[in-house]
């Protein structure tokens, strides 16, 4: 089956690891440009990229492609069985949903049609979820609404963040993405429309997400600070200046604390939450300082705040 490869972030390395080691005829992997990171701002290649000139792929990274004709020209010249499409970031045009006989296979990381959008696997967490895992699909002209091809569920474990669970969802997802391949070829699978009534979205990120609102229970701003690392976090305001809440649990007791209020118990710093619960405070970070035990803050920041039995 010859294929055209298209992904960025590491999410997608697996997929396209896993289709060269399998024998597939990758005729070209296409990613987004290559970007400014890190503190020097120096160009660096995507993942992806790194990836295929590894494995002495054919790589080409277009800004634009709903009106490129050269990238049309190209990708039609190939004569593609199939696209695969995972976390690429850009909108595929219709002109490309057509062009194989296969169409486009993406790889999402959730259980279609919860989670659609950009960022699945972190508000998966975010939701308090115990189980999610991968979709693969064929896509069409709206957002993570094709019809569903292959599922496989995986547990979300209680320590799991968004940094532990992506690896282990993107080798789920390239194993099942070698299954629907094969199982597409062979004529095995028939695809399934999603059930629009019960999507839900995982839309793109934004600091504010970070954010934390205290009249939420403990059990939801916890799963939040797993669910958004490592971006963008969990932060609150202290003395005017942002507090960054590096680790933390719910306590194990109920509470009394105001929302929003820290108190210190013993050696627990503690924020009050809503429906008395209370936010057990381990590791945090001022604002233009180092990460510090919530030990060394109580003695730095907090000699004077009032403490509980």
């Amino acid at each position: 089956m010859k294929l055209v490869f298209c992904g960025t972030p590491q999410f997608a390395v697996p997929s396209l690891e896993k289709l060269a080691a399998a024998g597939f005829d990758l005729a070209l992997v296409v990613t987004q440009p290559d970007r400014p990171q890190g503190r020097g701002m120096e160009l660096a290649a995507p993942p992806v990229k790194q990836s295929a000139l590894k494995l002495g792929l054919p790589v080409i990274q277009p800004e634009k492609i709903r009106k490129n004709e050269d990238f049309q020209s190209q990708l039609t010249s190939i004569h593609p069985d199939a696209i695969i499409v995972v976390g690429y970031g850009r909108i595929i045009p219709p002109w490309m949903l057509q062009l194989p006989r296969f169409g486009n296979i993406n790889v999402h990381g959730s259980l279609l049609p919860k989670y659609r959008g950009a960022a699945p696997i972190q508000w998966a967490i975010a939701g308090g979820e115990t189980v999610t895992g991968v979709t693969t699909m064929r896509l069409d002209e709206g957002l993570d609404t094709g019809d569903i091809l292959l599922q496989k569920a995986t547990a979300i474990q209680p320590e799991d963040t968004a940094v532990t669970l992506a690896p282990r969802l993107a080798s789920l997802g390239a194993d099942l993405l070698l299954e629907t391949l094969n199982g597409l070829e062979q004529g095995s699978i028939s695809p399934v429309p999603q059930d629009h009534s019960r999507a839900t979205l995982a839309p793109i990120l934004k600091k504010e997400d970070g954010l934390v609102d205290f009249t939420r229970t403990a059990a939801e701003i916890y799963n939040r600070l797993r669910g958004f690392q490592p971006w963008p976090g969990a932060y609150t305001l202290f003395r005017g200046k942002n507090l960054k809440i590096v680790a933390a649990r719910p306590a194990q007791e109920q509470s009394s604390i105001p929302a929003g209020e820290m108190r210190v118990s013993g050696d627990a710093l503690l924020v009050g939450c809503g429906a008395e619960t209370a936010l057990q405070l381990l590791q945090v970070q001022p604002e233009g300082k180092k990460a510090i035990t919530s030990r060394d803050f109580i003695s730095g920041y907090l000699s004077s705040l009032p403490r509980t039995k």
